[in-house]
């Protein structure tokens, strides 16, 4: 049995195991992370979230002494960034005396995204969003219960398919979809890493609603680069390039605010627990 300290976190329900592993001695597998996030047999979580100096990671060219997020999703396949680990990852550095803030530069395989400590939670610069509208098809829901819409392609530093609802008769509700199995695309190599399905329920023309399925984690509480991809596709189709909208998850809100092809995401983030936890093998 291998003994691993570790912490347990949420951002918007949106919930991580995080581990510290500052010389990159843990080396997590994908077994391991797919143990650790198992919510019956290990801690429970949506993903892993491991702290490793930046030195460690070979693709990273950038300040090596910086902490690096490596995210790993339930499954134990890597993402590029998570929005709302990357909140609860900041706080957990801080907690932990390993960065001081208010702000915390935190180094992603998506780039470099610094946290901010704010009275109205933790502000992320979350870098570029761009747009494709109406990118791909999308197939949300398994047979007998499966509906297909146009949907905008939309990279955060990850890939997402945004699908706006209307309000027309024929339009299911938000809450009545089926996102339990994995949404599919055409045409098929438009995302050949797999994507983020977000589908969403406007409320105004600054307030938006989404339910999102997450690539190798299935549908989610929330999902932070999820909420910006959204309101970048929301704004697309209002024609404006610049704003702030509140978007509601199943598990809280969060604000994005939009700006010269930019975003940032603020929200909360929570530590719940601390322990060890004993892996097998």
């Amino acid at each position: 049995m291998r003994s691993w300290p570790f912490a347990k976190g949420h951002g918007t329900h949106n919930d991580f195991v995080l581990v510290v592993d500052r010389h990159g001695l843990l080396d997590p597998s994908d077994d391991d992370v797919r143990w650790l996030c198992d919510r019956r047999a290990g801690v429970g979580g949506d993903g892993l979230l491991r702290a490793i100096k930046a030195e460690h990671i070979a693709e990273w060219d950038g300040d090596p002494s910086l902490w690096f997020m490596d995210y790993r999703n339930a499954d134990g396949s890597v993402a590029e960034m998570c929005g709302n680990g990357v909140r609860v990852f900041a706080r957990m550095l801080i907690e932990d005396g390993l960065a001081d803030g208010p702000e915390v530069p935190v180094a992603t395989r998506a780039g470099l995204r610094p946290v901010t400590v704010t009275a109205g939670g933790y502000r992320v610069a979350m870098g570029p969003v761009t747009v494709e509208p109406d990118a791909v098809q999308i197939t949300v829901g398994g047979e007998g219960s499966a509906h297909r819409w146009r949907a905008s392609a939309v990279d955060v530093g990850n890939p997402h398919a945004v699908v706006l609802l209307d309000d027309g008769p024929e339009t299911p509700s938000l809450g009545s979809l089926d996102l339990r199995p994995a949404p599919r695309w055409e045409p098929a190599e438009r995302f050949p890493d797999g994507a983020n399905v977000e589908v969403v329920e406007v409320v105004d023309e600054r307030h938006l609603r989404m339910r999102v399925h997450e690539r190798g984690s299935g549908e989610t509480m929330s999902c932070g680069t999820g909420t910006v991809a959204v309101a970048a596709a929301h704004a697309a189709t209002l024609g404006v390039s610049e704003g702030t909208w509140r978007v509601d998850v199943p598990g809280g809100t969060v604000t994005v605010e939009l700006a010269d092809g930019r975003a940032w995401l603020t929200g909360p983030a929570e530590i719940v627990a601390r322990g060890e936890v004993l892996l097998p093998g």
